[in-house]
C-alpha cells in the first residue's frame, strides 16, 4: 500500500486568515489530514466551538488583528512557543482597499502592505528562526495573479502581492540550506464575498476570460497549499503556482 505523502499526520500548521474564505478552506483541509491548526483572526468564528469539537482538539485559535505590527511578533513567538514549533506556515490573511491610483490615499496604500506584505514578512521570520533552527518546515505565502500582471484599481493590493513573490524568492535561497521551503500560490477569480457583490455582467465578463470556464473555489486554491505544505512537494521551493484555471495562459 502507497504511502500518502500529502497527509499530514502530526504536523503542526500556524495560518493566518483563517476564519472565512480561502484561509478556512485551508485549515479544514489541513484538519482533514491529521494535522494540528493553530488558525489567526481578526474575529472569532460564529461556529468556532462547533469546529473545535469536530477537530476533536487539534484546532486552536487566537482573534488578533495582525496590522498591529509592533505587537505582531510577540503574539506569533508565544504562538510558537504554545505549540512547540510550527511544522507549517500560511500567510493567507490579508486585505483590499481598490480605488484609482490618483485617487487613492497614502493611508489605504500603507494599510495594505501593512498587512499583506510587511506582517507576512514578520511572522514568516518569527516562525522561520524556529523552522531553521530545526531543520525542517514548509511556508506558503498567498499571493494573488494581480501580483504578477497587475490590476487597474488595485496598486496598493498587486504591489503587496507582488512584493510577497520576491519575499517568497528570496526567502526560499536564505531558507533552503537548512531544508526549509518557502512558496507561493497565486489564486485567479475564485468565489468570495467579493465577487459575489460584483454585478452578475461584470461576474460573467470574468468568466468567459478563464479557458476553464468557471470561477475557482476556496477549495481549489487549499489543495495547492495542501500539496506545497505536504512532502509531496518536498523538493519544489521558491515557486509561485497559479490557481487561476488558466486565465493567464
Amino acid at each position: 500500500m502507497k504511502l500518502n505523502i500529502m497527509e499530514l499526520s502530526g504536523k503542526k500548521a500556524l495560518i493566518t486568515g483563517a476564519s472565512r474564505g480561502i484561509g478556512r478552506a485551508v485549515a479544514e483541509l489541513f484538519l482533514e489530514e491529521g494535522a494540528q491548526v493553530w488558525g489567526i483572526g481578526t474575529k472569532e468564528p460564529e461556529d468556532l466551538k462547533e469546529r473545535q469539537e469536530k477537530a476533536e482538539g487539534r484546532l486552536h485559535w487566537t482573534s488578533a488583528d495582525i496590522g498591529k505590527l509592533g505587537e505582531l511578533e510577540g503574539l506569533i513567538d508565544s504562538l510558537v512557543k504554545e505549540a512547540g514549533g510550527f511544522d507549517i506556515l500560511v500567510n493567507n490573511a490579508g486585505i483590499t482597499k481598490d480605488n484609482l491610483s490618483f485617487r487613492m490615499s497614502l493611508e489605504d496604500f500603507q494599510k495594505v502592505l501593512d498587512i499583506n506584505l510587511t506582517a507576512s514578512f514578520v511572522i514568516a521570520r518569527t516562525v522561520g528562526r524556529d523552522m531553521i533552527r530545526r531543520r525542517a518546515g514548509s511556508i506558503v505565502n498567498m499571493s494573488s495573479v494581480v501580483g504578477i500582471h497587475g490590476n487597474g484599481g488595485q496598486i496598493n493590493y498587486a504591489s503587496s502581492k507582488a512584493g510577497l513573490i520576491g519575499l517568497t524568492k528570496s526567502l526560499a535561497r536564505e531558507c533552503a540550506g537548512r531544508s526549509v521551503r518557502v512558496n507561493a500560490v497565486a489564486p485567479g477569480f475564485i468565489v468570495s464575498d467579493m465577487t459575489n457583490a460584483m454585478p452578475a455582467e461584470a461576474r460573467e465578463k470574468m468568466i468567459e476570460q478563464i479557458p476553464l470556464k468557471r470561477p475557482g473555489q476556496a477549495a481549489d486554491v487549499a489543495a495547492a497549499v495542501l500539496f506545497l505544505a505536504s512532502e509531496a512537494a518536498s523538493y519544489i521551493t521558491g515557486q509561485v503556482i497559479a490557481v487561476d484555471g488558466g486565465m493567464f495562459i
